[in-house]
């Protein structure tokens, strides 16, 4: 897909690979609809960064955790910039604890922006897309969703779902040339490994990546980019991790 005069709506676009993927979408000529809850700083800097490409950006608020409010960011998205051909689906964080630990309420609250928050948001932008003709959708998974990591079920739990969910939804939406795919982003640096100490970065970077490093919001943004544009690929899962999954240590 050639993204020039085509229009992308990033949820959790204000921060982290949300904030990178909607600047890399508008240096490939894409106009961008930033989605945050709230806004401030973060959401104000997002915006900047995609009109500082000469690419239109619009934002939206939303907590696309809640069906209507999905749906209104989507239709809000296509009020304001005409059309919808990308959607990348970034909103979302970490739920901490153990299965016996882990608050009702915070479990739940963990499928309503990962999961229940995809169906509310394809529902609201598939039709949208057939009337441009064609469209891509991105998710972002984890390799927290193909290998087990302590202390951390509900998200492993909801980023498991996300490369089945791709799968239905690519065999479904490919009749009317929506591809979907997703990312699994490994150990980044953003704000969701802000809390590990020194001893931990230095263990992950010597003995579980295999590239020795974290990686960078852009690095998981340029992969994002090419799945919204390479029109063979779709229902896939594609980790981004430096080789952290093929380690067992």
């Amino acid at each position: 897909m050639n993204l020039e005069g085509k229009v992308a709506l990033i949820t959790g676009g204000t921060r982290g690979i949300g904030a990178a993927t909607a600047v890399a979408l508008a240096r490939r000529g894409a106009d961008v609809a930033v989605n945050g809850r709230y806004d401030d700083d973060e959401a104000r800097a997002s915006v900047a960064a995609v009109e500082a490409t000469g690419r239109r950006c619009r934002l939206v608020l939303a907590d696309v955790g809640r069906p209507d409010e999905a749906t209104r960011c989507v239709n809000d998205a296509v009020d304001q910039l005409g059309r919808l051909d990308v959607l990348v689906h970034s909103a979302g964080g970490p739920t901490p604890g153990r299965c016996l630990d882990v608050a009702p309420e915070a479990w739940h609250a963990a499928f309503d922006v990962h999961v229940h928050a995809v169906f509310h948001l394809v529902r609201a932008a598939a039709p949208a897309m057939k009337r441009a003709g064609q469209g891509a959708i991105v998710l972002i998974s984890s390799v927290a969703g193909i290998r087990a990591i302590p202390r951390l079920i509900a998200y492993q739990v909801v980023k498991g779902a996300i490369p089945q969910f791709v799968r239905a939804l690519a065999w479904e939406l490919a009749d009317d040339r929506i591809r979907v795919n997703a990312v699994a982003p490994g150990i980044i640096a953003t704000r969701f490994h802000a809390g590990l100490s020194p001893d931990e970065r230095k263990h992950n970077c010597d003995h579980r990546i295999p590239l020795h490093r974290e990686g960078t919001p852009d690095e998981v943004a340029q992969l994002i980019v090419e799945l919204a544009t390479n029109e063979y690929l779709t229902g896939e899962t594609i980790p981004i991790d430096g080789g952290l999954t093929m380690r067992i240590a």
